[in-house]
């Protein structure tokens, strides 16, 4: 069934209160004025402050404005049209669609540009979507019913029967991963995303081995993931990637992860394995 957007019960159902509550937690959330919102959307901290308390309705044009002078997600920024009273701006296309194919494509070519060092494409809760042969890789050996069609990454990577057992600083490398979703769950408000992060966290850690090697005194420039593969301890950082000013919320909510070797070793074994 179809609800226009601007019918009230979707209006009620979406908010409870309008939009400018909305606004106001964004705002508050990126920690700036209204005064200074007001200055980066060309308005007036008097109009700020009558739509935040919902004695002033903004146009479309604004709703977008706002979003974007306050960094909202594109899913969000739907959110906030529809608490206006306005129609989505956004589609929200599935993956498999024939529209997205040149992009499906184009992402496969980019993970297996990086081979072969480790790289994978996420959705917004943490679902492989597409994997190359340096994710393969270590991955050998975890069980099948991890590794099933539509896996996800943060049970690969934390569950005890997937790589934890594996990670030689899984403490560091945990306490990053339950952080980063933290950030998430605060940014999108996501019940899956949440219930995800309740599952990981309950995972049992895996008491440190004894006799376990410290790490080596390489400063490094960012949290590396130290995993074991084939009696040797390889050595990565990670970088996530999103697409700049998407237009769909599928797209969106896409993020390229890349694990670089950490050290020259690291590297060196890599490229004997790919031959």
């Amino acid at each position: 069934m179809t609800i226009a957007a601007s019918d009230p019960t979707v209006f009620t159902a979406v908010t409870g209160k309008g939009v400018g509550p909305l606004l106001r937690a964004w705002r508050e959330r990126r920690r700036i004025s209204q005064l200074e919102l007001a200055l980066r959307a060309d308005s007036s901290a008097r109009h700020i402050s009558f739509v935040e308390t919902g004695r002033s309705r903004p146009s479309e044009e604004m709703v977008l404005r706002l979003a974007e002078r306050l960094d909202v997600p594109v899913r969000e920024r739907n959110t906030l049209l529809l608490a206006a009273g306005y129609a989505p701006r956004y589609p929200e296309t599935p993956l498999d669609d024939p529209a997205l194919e040149a992009l499906r494509d184009g992402m496969e070519r980019l993970i297996q540009g990086y081979e072969p060092y480790p790289a994978l494409i996420v959705d917004a809760g943490y679902t492989v979507v597409a994997a190359n042969r340096g994710i393969a890789m270590l991955l050998e050996g975890v069980p099948e019913k991890l590794t099933a069609p539509a896996p996800n990454a943060m049970r690969l990577t934390l569950h005890p029967e997937g790589l934890a057992p594996r990670i030689r600083n899984l403490r560091e490398w945990r306490g990053h991963l339950l952080a980063q979703m933290e950030r998430e769950i605060a940014l999108h408000r996501s019940d899956r995303l949440r219930a995800l992060y309740e599952e990981v966290a309950a995972y049992p850690v895996p008491e440190e081995r004894p006799g376990a090697e410290p790490a080596e005194p390489v400063a490094h420039f960012a949290l590396p993931l130290r995993i074991e593969h084939a009696g040797r301890t390889l050595s990565f950082v990670s970088s996530i990637a999103t697409f700049n000013t998407p237009m769909d919320v599928t797209v969106a909510e896409l993020a390229v992860e890349t694990f670089l070797p950490a050290d020259p070793a690291t590297a060196t074994y890599l490229h004997t394995l790919a031959g």
